[in-house]
């Protein structure tokens, strides 16, 4: 298999990080994004077109207020740290999620972040915050309900190419390989509609723990996988039965 377009991280397992090593949460939070940061360099250098972490879920504004509040602090330590140094080394920033409900202060930061990489052409890095695929999905169907309301829409026009169009990930490829830190094996509401077809690779270490080199064994892996996006393996096939083949070939949607 050819090698990943698309790559989508959940960064799981700071907190569990640092408690393991008697830390604060903070602490494996401040760990994390030094994982981030890595991950990053090292796609840019291998030529990865699409990076995707998802960062903060909608879901996260239940954790203590402490907690939050120093998410938010390290995301804007980021974006002020690193933004210059990502800009020079030619990548082009997109941020996903709802953004009314927002902060003016981190509004701003993600919007100056896309709006000063827009023209980069190098890796492209989205960062998931705010973001939810539920919430994804029932913004864009509202999107599309008010204009079937209004009739600019025909219902019966309404196909799955333009609810992808309706999506925060418009004019993004899908994801092809979906990794999550921890060991935990969901998905945790992240990307359901683009993942239909994507890898899911989970591996047991924590994100601060996540280094290029696993980065590397997890591109690997995804590389022996055979994706065969709702039909079989045309080798395998081919050696049990021609007619099989002809019938497989020619059928859409068979389980694998």
């Amino acid at each position: 298999m050819s090698d990943p377009r698309h790559i989508a991280i959940i960064m799981d397992g700071n907190g569990r990080w640092a408690t393991a090593r008697g830390l604060p949460r903070s602490a494996g939070h401040r760990a994390g994004v030094e994982s981030l940061r890595a991950i990053v360099h090292h796609a840019g250098v291998t030529g990865l077109e699409w990076l995707t972490f998802f960062a903060f879920s909608s879901e996260n504004w239940s954790r203590p207020d402490g907690e939050v509040r120093e998410l938010l602090a390290l995301l804007k330590m980021f974006i002020r740290r690193d933004l210059a140094d990502l800009h020079r080394k030619n990548v082009h920033i997109s941020v996903i999620g709802e953004r009314d409900n927002l902060s003016a202060d981190v509004r701003g930061l993600l919007v100056e972040a896309e709006t000063l990489t827009r023209a980069n052409t190098g890796l492209n890095l989205v960062i998931a915050f705010n973001y939810g695929a539920r919430d994804e999905l029932t913004r864009a169907m509202r999107r599309l309900a008010i204009d079937v309301a209004a009739g600019r829409l025909d219902p019966q026009s309404i196909s799955a190419d333009l609810i992808s169009a309706n999506l925060d990930t418009s004019g993004m490829p899908d994801p092809d390989l979906i990794i999550r830190t921890s060991g935990e094996m969901r998905l945790s509401n992240f990307l359901l509609w683009q993942a239909a077809y994507a890898e899911f690779l989970f591996v047991p270490c924590m994100w601060p723990d996540f280094t290029p080199a696993v980065f590397e064994e997890a591109i690997e892996a995804y590389r022996s996988r055979d994706r065969r996006f709702g039909g079989v393996n045309s080798k395998q096939c081919c050696k049990e039965s021609p007619e099989l083949l002809a019938v497989a070939t020619a059928s859409d949607g068979v389980a694998s």
